[in-house]
C-alpha cells in the first residue's frame, strides 16, 4: 500500500524541491467541540486549494461536489501542478478538510499525493515557519487526470446498494444525528440515516487532529458490524469528513473498493424519495 501520511520532519526535507506543491486546503468551517483553527498563516510556498468555490461543480446547489474532470484539470493546471509533482496537503485544523482533497486527487489517477499528519499544527509545533500569503504561481502545470468514477458515488447508486445490502455504508456523522436525537445543522433536511448503514464519528478515528495509530483504527473498524467482501461507501454531512474515515481505513489496511458518497446527507436528507431509517433507542 503506497503511503499517505508524511510528517512534518520529512515534509521539510522536501518542501523546497520545485518538483513538491503544497496545498493549503483549509475551510471556514469551525469544528464544534474543537480548539479555534490557526488563522492568518501558512506554510511557505503553499497555494490554496478550494474546494468550495475552484474544485467544485457549480451546476448543483449541493456544497463542493466533485467538478468535471475537464475542470478539475484546468483548476489543477492553473495551480503550476504537473503530472510528475509531489503533492503534500494540509489544512489548518489538523486533519479535517486535507482528507477530501487528498482522495480527489487520487479520484483524478494521481496517486504522488501525501497528506501532512497532523496539519499546519503539527508544522509550527516541529518549529517550522509560516508565512502570511500564498505562493504566487507564474506558470502553468501540466497535470491531466482520468477521473476514476467509483470514487465518487451518487444517490442512486448508494439506494442500489443499500436495498440489495451489498456495501459497507459508514456514516461520518455524530451518533446523535445518526440516530435522529438532534436536527441536522443545515435547515430542511430530515433526520436520521441511510437504511442499512452504521455509524462511525469521524472523531473517533483522531487523537489531538490526527490520524489514530494503525492498530487503534484497526481496532475501531474491527468493532462495526462490516462484511469484508463487500465495498465500503463512506458518507457524512457533505462529503468532507467522510474521507476522513475513508483514509482511516486505508491505513487500517482494508483494501476494499472504496467511495465516497458526494451528496451524503445534505442531498440525502433532502430527498423525500430517498428512505431513511431512525434508530430505535
Amino acid at each position: 500500500m503506497d503511503p499517505i501520511l508524511i510528517s512534518a520532519k520529512q515534509l521539510k526535507t522536501i518542501c523546497d524541491d520545485e518538483n513538491t506543491i503544497i496545498l493549503d486546503a483549509s475551510i471556514e468551517f469551525q469544528i464544534p467541540g474543537e480548539s479555534p483553527k490557526i488563522t492568518g498563516k501558512m506554510i511557505p510556498n503553499a497555494i490554496q486549494f478550494d474546494y468550495d468555490k475552484d474544485f467544485c461543480n457549480r451546476h448543483t446547489l449541493l456544497p463542493h461536489m466533485f467538478p468535471s474532470e475537464k475542470l478539475f484539470n484546468e483548476r489543477a493546471q492553473a495551480l503550476g501542478i504537473n503530472n510528475s509533482s509531489t503533492i503534500v496537503i494540509y489544512d489548518n485544523a489538523g486533519t479535517y478538510a486535507s482528507p477530501r482533497a487528498w482522495w480527489m486527487f487520487q479520484a483524478m489517477g494521481h496517486m504522488n499525493v501525501l497528506i501532512l499528519d497532523g496539519g499546519l499544527p503539527a508544522w509550527i509545533s516541529s518549529g517550522g515557519e509560516t508565512t502570511s500569503a500564498y505562493r504566487k504561481v507564474t506558470r502553468d502545470g501540466d497535470f491531466s487526470g482520468t477521473l476514476v468514477n467509483q470514487n465518487f458515488i451518487d444517490a442512486q447508486q448508494v439506494l442500489a446498494h443499500s436495498n440489495a445490502q451489498s456495501a459497507n455504508i459508514i456514516d461520518a456523522r455524530s451518533q446523535a444525528r445518526f440516530d435522529s436525537k438532534v436536527p441536522e445543522p443545515r435547515k430542511g433536511l430530515r433526520s436520521g440515516h441511510i437504511p442499512h448503514s452504521v455509524c462511525l464519528p469521524f472523531a473517533s478515528v483522531l487523537n489531538n487532529g490526527r490520524l489514530k495509530d494503525t492498530e487503534d483504527l484497526k481496532n475501531i473498524f474491527n468493532q462495526l458490524p462490516l462484511d469484508e467482501l463487500n465495498p465500503m461507501i463512506f458518507s457524512c454531512g457533505s462529503g468532507v469528513t467522510a474521507c476522513i474515515l475513508l483514509v482511516a481505513a486505508y491505513i487500517a489496511g482494508y483494501e476494499n473498493s472504496m467511495s465516497v458518497y458526494d451528496g451524503s446527507w445534505t442531498e440525502w436528507g433532502a430527498n423525500s424519495d430517498l428512505p431513511i431509517a431512525v434508530s430505535q433507542i
